[in-house]
């Protein structure tokens, strides 16, 4: 009897634990424990208890990461995500461009390499940066 309200303490800790955490998992291996607990509640051996912890946890786990709530996130490519780089979305201007379609110009102060995206003619003017690529820039013409 005393190992149930043991297993349901620690379960019970591992729930505290899981709402610091912000992951789903403690709280599956939490279950485990439970299960541990509902075990000995029942009268099973010691190993017979930490079985049914593993094999409820896994399981648990197993399903969890089976869910929505378990899927990995798409990553965001921060080339060209302007909650990323505060640069996308800003504008600049290009005096003259070269014969590979890259461009030498000032930006925020410094000199940095410019160079077009698809489907744009090298022309001066102003330009809005759409991705950031290391030390370079890359463009469009701007709307009016």
């Amino acid at each position: 009897m005393e190992q149930a309200w043991l297993w349901f303490g620690v379960a019970g800790l591992t729930v505290v634990l899981e709402l610091a955490s912000g992951t789903f998992y403690l709280l599956m291996v939490a279950l485990g424990m439970f299960a541990g607990g509902v075990a000995a509640l029942l009268g099973v051996s010691w190993p017979g208890q930490l079985v049914a912890a593993a094999v409820v946890a896994a399981v648990a786990v197993w399903l969890l990461r089976r869910s929505r709530f378990g899927r990995r996130r798409i990553k965001v490519d921060v080339t060209a995500d302007p909650n990323a780089n505060l640069d996308i979305g800003e504008r600049l201007h290009v005096e003259a461009w070269q014969a590979d379609g890259s461009a030498r110009t000032k930006y925020r102060g410094a000199e940095w390499d410019v160079e077009l995206l698809p489907g744009e003619a090298p022309s001066a003017g102003w330009f809005v940066i759409r991705e950031v690529r290391g030390s370079r820039l890359f463009v469009v013409h701007e709307v009016a």
